[in-house]
């Protein structure tokens, strides 16, 4: 059957029933690195590319909020929520600089600075602020 040549292939116990495979999800590339990916917040829905890339686990989301901002602050806020509510969901950082622009980490990332900070364990940097 062409499952079982599949199953050899990832290595799968051949004591599993031929209906699943197993997939070890928590494998993590060691040499892999981070992409830092731009984004510009002009309608709710760009929200759903934002996502997708965090949820790789493997990218840093800069996003631009200006446009939605001067556009709609109900929809904003609603769209910065949803990414919100992923980032804490990954383990992830989310945090805002200055009037424009959110940063959203995945949980690889130890800690997001603003300017100068040094680096406290007590202070919570999660947080989105203005919203």
């Amino acid at each position: 059957m062409v499952f079982d040549k599949f199953k050899r292939m990832l290595g799968g116990d051949s004591n599993m029933g031929p209906d699943f495979i197993e997939i070890d999800l928590e494998h993590e590339k060691p040499d892999a690195k981070i992409l830092i990916k731009t984004f510009v917040l002009k309608t709710y829905e760009d929200v759903n590319a934002i996502l997708a890339v965090l949820r790789s686990g493997y990218a840093v989301a800069v996003i631009d909020i200006k446009p939605l901002k001067s556009k709609d602050v109900v929809e904003l806020k609603r769209a910065i929520s949803k990414v919100k509510k992923t980032v804490e969901a990954l383990d992830g950082k989310i945090a805002g600089f200055g009037e424009n622009t959110v940063i959203a980490t995945p949980s690889r990332v130890f800690e997001i600075q603003k300017g100068g900070d040094e680096p406290t364990s007590s202070r919570p940097t999660d947080e989105v602020e203005r919203f």
